[in-house]
């Protein structure tokens, strides 16, 4: 005795099952876990709060940032459902000093493009300040130095997943800043203000305290080196201590205006040269007249000064020689003429601001012993703050929601795919008998297919897979936001389309016209057609007994989300989408094997994949149940007497009864183009011949 099961059986028992099913919420990583990404001199400090946040001390124990991770503070769900966690280390000024990958199961990623391009975007954080407008998308690299915004290079085939990234890192940050950073500014840096027109000389800036001046004396170094081995090693300050040891001056030229007053003409044509190409250094001029000088013998030109540094809030500024001829304005007081000058650099974007407060460090130096002599070191420091009149600071540029700045990167594929899929819509939902009954019918089905292969699924990558499906189950048990799904518009629009499709033709809309590897198996079939490879006819009893194996296969891949969805990813590989379509077949052997496996199949056993394994095939029937009328038109002969259709079918659609198995059914138009074809159609044969005996008989 056979036993017909009911599909609806698997779809209750999946639902009660996965509403008795727990999901624990993301827990923090164990301290060892998160020591082991934090580099040296950095060392791990105490834990800070209940969402992973952990002090960065530096070598001196004292605090220097902030290691967490975004998973516990900004949990946006990746494309398989699950958030994608990675370990932020920021410093006090909320600067990043790094960004890591830690987990995720971003299908693309885990299989399909290999998780090196992952681990590579995150490396563009490196030296980012979260006071710029970080963005991800084409043109990816772009943007001016002068531009608000600040562009990472995107992953080809990845952006959604890239992009969910993204904006987990922004905004566990943001709020890591506004919570332990009240100090750290989240606007962006100031910049000189080119337009402002102010006639100054040196005695203005004097006047305005624009230029800082520090002299220490010799006395004065005297005491710094005071107790120490090299108190004395030198004769000089000890002959004469009220000699001048450093006379120096600070001058940032940023500004035009200050620029004009200090340099001389071809000094700041030069300047204004350099800085036309480096839009986001500040120049600052720094001249010494005393005896201290400003570099050692062994100082490169265009690298880092070796005996100045500088700092802004505790934390160090990067300064480079600018490598620019100097010559000072000719009121410039005739000893700074004659003095070491240069103008370094640092980059603004770093977190440098002009316009608060910074500090210069000179380092004194002095040498004990006259072999292999012993370097002894003190620090001199000098305040220094411009004016903030000299400075702009651009309005914050908030960037776009991510869902419409995916909309506008792919506006033009949109565009073709929207027209594309509103014409289909109108072709088989006001033509479609006269569609199966065209004579070219075969080629237009073969093209249209041809086009979703091509476009939709290898260019515009909108093979829709099962990970949306899972995903939005487990957002929607969890209770999280479903923004996820408007990272890929694409996609999005064809699961529109197809969820319309569900309330007039069941799944056969997505299933029979618009799914690519659907249609590279129907390709498959022709050549095999064309090559005359015999076909394995399935009996009609195996035939219903592989069906439910689809079924099983979407429960399964339900539980595994649930109970260890850290193998969920491979899992997911039932699916050769990745292979055949995401990465056009350019992967590891076997996926490639079992990808092509599916399509040689298919030359035999008519897209066997899709009509007993496919999970998406299941959801897709499931969706069908909605389906509000029968669009296939049948007549009281169908079935009995009449089997043709039947026997045509070949996805085993059609009961012996002649009543059209909708949840098996792909819409591709064969029985309809059989039920109007009055050549075909066993049922209007007959009555045609009736029709011909009784006019015979009339005529008579």
């Amino acid at each position: 005795m056979s036993v017909r099961l009911d599909p609806t059986i698997f779809l209750k028992a999946a639902v009660c099952w996965l509403f008795a099913a727990l999901s624990l919420m993301a827990e923090p990583l164990d301290r060892s876990i998160i020591e082991a990404y934090v580099a040296p001199p950095m060392v791990l400090g105490e834990r800070i709060n209940d969402e992973g946040v952990w002090q960065l001390l530096n070598s001196g124990g004292a605090e220097a940032g902030f290691v967490f991770e975004t998973e516990p503070m900004a949990p946006l769900p990746g494309f398989s459902g699950a958030a994608i966690n990675m370990l932020v280390i920021l410093d006090l000024e909320g600067r990043f000093l790094d960004v890591k990958l830690l987990s995720h199961n971003e299908p693309i990623f885990v299989s399909g493009l290999g998780e090196a391009p992952f681990h590579k975007f995150f490396e563009q954080y490196r030296g980012h300040s979260i006071s710029e407008s970080l963005v991800v998308g084409t043109p990816y690299g772009a943007g001016s130095d002068g531009s608000a915004l600040v562009y990472l290079d995107g992953v080809t085939k990845a952006t959604a997943s890239i992009r969910i990234a993204h904006e987990s890192v922004l905004a566990a940050t943001l709020k890591v800043a506004r919570e332990k950073m009240s100090g750290v500014s989240t606007g962006p840096p100031a910049y000189p203000d080119m337009d402002l027109r102010e006639d100054l000389d040196w005695a203005d800036l004097i006047e305005q305290g624009l230029v800082t001046h520090k002299v220490v004396l010799n006395s004065e170094i005297d005491a710094e080196f005071a107790g120490t081995l090299w108190e004395d090693d030198d004769p000089e300050a000890a002959a004469d201590p009220d000699g001048v040891y450093l006379d120096l001056w600070i001058v940032d030229i940023g500004p035009p205006a200050i620029a004009r007053a200090v340099l001389s003409d071809s000094s700041l044509q030069e300047l204004q040269g350099f800085m036309a190409i480096s839009t986001s250094d500040e120049p600052i001029l720094v001249v010494e007249t005393a005896r201290h000088g400003l570099t050692t013998k062994e100082f490169i030109r265009n690298t880092s000064p070796d005996l100045i540094s500088a700092a802004q809030g505790g934390f160090p500024i990067a300064l480079r020689d600018a490598d620019i001829y100097i010559e000072l304005a000719d009121d410039v007081p005739a000893e700074l003429q004659d003095g070491a000058a240069l103008i370094l650099r640092t980059d603004r974007r770093l977190g440098f601001d002009p316009t608060a407060p910074w500090t210069l460090q000179i380092k004194a130096l002095r040498e004990h012993g006259v072999f292999q002599p012993e370097i002894g070191s003190a620090s001199l420091v000098v305040d220094h703050v411009t004016d903030a009149r000299f400075f702009k600071r651009p309005d914050v540029v908030k960037p776009v929601p991510p869902w419409v700045s995916a909309l506008r990167n792919r506006m033009g594929d949109l565009i073709v795919l929207g027209v594309f899929l509103s014409g289909l819509l109108v072709l088989l939902g006001t033509n479609l008998n006269r569609l199966a009954g065209h004579r070219h019918f075969t080629p237009i089905r073969l093209g249209i297919l041809a086009f979703v292969t091509g476009f939709i699924g290898w260019w515009g990558q909108g093979q829709l897979s099962i990970v949306t499906p899972l995903g939005v189950i487990r957002t929607l048990l969890e209770g999280g936001s479903f923004s996820f799904l408007l990272y890929d518009p694409f996609s999005l629009m064809i699961w529109a389309v197809s969820i319309v499709g569900f309330v007039l033709w069941g799944r056969g809309l997505f299933c029979g016209w618009l799914c690519p590897f659907g249609a590279l198996q129907e390709f498959a079939h022709h050549i095999a057609r064309l090559l005359r490879i015999p076909q394995i006819d399935v009996p009609d009893r195996l035939d219903d007994q592989l069906k439910w194996i689809k079924y099983i296969v979407l429960f399964a891949l339900i539980a595994i989300m649930f109970t260890v969805p850290a193998r969920l990813d491979k899992a997911i590989e039932v699916e050769p989408f990745k292979t055949a379509i995401t990465t056009f077949f350019l992967r590891e052997w076997y996926y490639v094997a079992y990808a092509a496996g599916l399509l040689l199949l298919s030359m035999v056993v008519f897209k066997g994949f899709c009509r007993y394994v496919c999970p998406l095939g299941a959801v897709m029937a499931i969706g069908g149940l909605i389906r509000t009328r029968k669009w296939i038109d049948r007549r009281a002969e169908c079935g009995s007497p009449c089997q043709l259709c039947r026997v045509k079918c070949a996805y085993g659609a059609i009961k012996k009864t002649g009543e059209i198995q909708y949840s098996e059914c792909f819409e591709c138009l064969d029985c309809v183009t059989i039920h109007d074809d009055p050549k075909q159609c066993v049922p209007l044969i007959l009555a045609a011949r009736r029709d011909h005996r009784l006019r015979k008989v009339a005529a008579e």
